[in-house]
């Protein structure tokens, strides 16, 4: 048991802040974690059934969202907390942040807490490139971004790494958007180019990803646009109101999602009726479903992201942090009285230290 001033080691968790998410990606390499999280999401997909699901719980404002995102194997424990607020950017807020826990079910203690703004980009970016894998042509080469803010780069280089893709389109109504993505793809030696329209990102492309950010019923992505054998990467839509493609891309589409009812509440397919045939992905990635059957097929990944994405996200950082247990910092987190029924008796310990320094003084 710890003293006052030493908590014991049970009541320390570790904590992986900004900057060590930062030295962690360093250290492991950004190539090589996309890949560990998109291999360990892709592993939990094969487990998909063992796992408690629900949808994410929300709380809506006229400013934007806030969301707890919870799961469980029967083993382990995850939640996110993570935001959605569009009008941050106009401020100088990141419009997405979010923190996560990773814990034991069988003592209910927490084995790991996370920044998890820069982790959901990764695990995002990771999920979107492993769907692909399995729903694009594996032909595809190159690939358009619709939406050249926070995600783009994420994308870009998780679909060069784990798709193959050789090209990015760029196309944001907004020029200093898709610069910023310029100069940061050719550091990393991705060979990007920037469009005026959507119309010429998309036309040659194998491949489109939606990621824009208004927080409404918008057309990223028109019918006509569409042409036989793309693959799309739908992964702006993730609240009620918010969509990025016509209705009638659906239509003409096979879909893909993560967790169905959450996906007719948040996803392209809340433009469906409740009984719209779509495919889960975890049956895909089981083989208990087919996926792109022609070369001509259209397929849709139509992504919200999910809770055991996040699930596996953190298991790759908790694994990280015990081979490199110098990313995590402890934090004196959980009470730990010398016995477990006498918690007032761990609080005395402190009362009865400020009395003894208040005698002194």
């Amino acid at each position: 048991m710890g003293s006052l001033l030493s908590p014991s080691p049970l009541a320390l968790v570790p904590f992986v802040s900004v900057a060590q998410m930062m030295t962690l990606v360093g250290r492991v390499g950004l190539d090589t974690l996309l890949k560990s999280l998109a291999d360990q999401i892709e592993a939990d997909f094969r487990r998909w059934p063992v796992f408690d699901k629900m949808p994410r719980v929300p709380i809506h404002s006229r400013d934007g969202v806030i969301e707890v995102m919870p799961t469980s194997d029967g083993s382990y424990y995850s939640l996110k907390y993570v935001n959605g607020h569009p009008a941050n950017l106009a401020r100088g807020y990141q419009t997405v942040t979010a923190f996560g826990l990773f814990a034991r079910v069988d003592t209910g203690y927490p084995l790991l807490l996370s920044e998890m703004t820069l982790l959901t980009a990764l695990r995002t970016a990771a999920t979107s490139a492993l769907a692909a894998r399995y729903l694009a042509s594996p032909s595809a080469k190159t690939m358009a971004i619709i939406g050249n803010g926070a995600q783009c780069e994420f994308q870009a280089v998780a679909f060069r790494e784990i798709v193959g893709v050789e090209t990015i389109h760029l196309f944001d109504v907004n020029p200093d958007a898709t610069a910023k993505a310029m100069r940061n793809l050719a550091e990393v030696g991705i060979d990007a180019r920037a469009f005026a329209t959507r119309e010429e990102a998309v036309a040659r492309a194998d491949i489109i990803t939606t990621c824009t950010a208004d927080k409404r019923n918008a057309t990223i992505l028109t019918d006509n646009l569409v042409g036989s054998g793309q693959h799309i990467n739908a992964i702006g839509g993730d609240c009620p109101g918010k969509t990025e493609l016509h209705r009638d891309v659906l239509l003409r589409a096979k879909i893909f999602t993560e967790f169905t009812p959450q996906s007719r509440i948040e996803g392209e397919i809340q433009q469906l009726d409740d009984d719209y045939p779509v495919t889960e992905l975890w049956r895909l990635i089981s083989g208990d479903a087919p996926g792109r059957e022609t070369e001509r097929d259209i397929t849709v990944f139509d992504s919200v992201g999910f809770a055991i994405e996040d699930f596996a996200a953190l298991r790759v950082i908790h694994d990280l942090v015990g081979r490199h247990p110098d990313l995590a910092e402890p934090l004196d987190l959980i009470a730990d009285p010398d016995d477990p029924r006498d918690l007032y008796g761990m609080l005395k310990r402190a009362l009865g230290t400020a009395a003894s320094n208040g005698a002194t003084d």
